[in-house]
């Protein structure tokens, strides 16, 4: 399978507060990877294709979360109840969110 991506995958471990926007229910789950325009997340909740989702990513950069949006893609249960992991398309590629990363990245955090 060709991979289509525009922007590149940098795997690093975050924690991130969702909303899902079809019935307002709140979660817990913690970034695989990220991109510019979607993450891989982990979360003990399943998450079906196409749900919104409104994302608060925690960066320890001495600023606030990370607000961004999107659809999930794509989920998949891994071994059992609680152990999920989902695939996150956002509304608009966020090179701001990205660059906060990037700087975590570059000094080892």
């Amino acid at each position: 399978m060709e991979d289509r991506r525009i922007f590149a995958r940098m795997d690093i471990n975050l924690p991130v507060k969702f909303l899902d926007s079809n019935n307002g229910s709140e979660g817990k789950a913690s970034t695989i990877d990220i991109s510019a325009n979607g993450f891989g997340l982990a979360t003990d909740v399943k998450l079906s294709a196409k749900t919104p989702l409104e994302m608060w990513l925690e960066i320890p950069d001495q600023h606030d979360p990370f607000y961004t949006r999107g659809e999930v893609v794509w989920t998949k249960n891994l071994s059992g109840i609680g152990n999920y992991r989902a695939g996150v398309r956002l509304e608009k590629a966020e090179l701001m969110g990205l660059a906060r990363v990037l700087w975590l990245k570059d000094r080892h955090i």
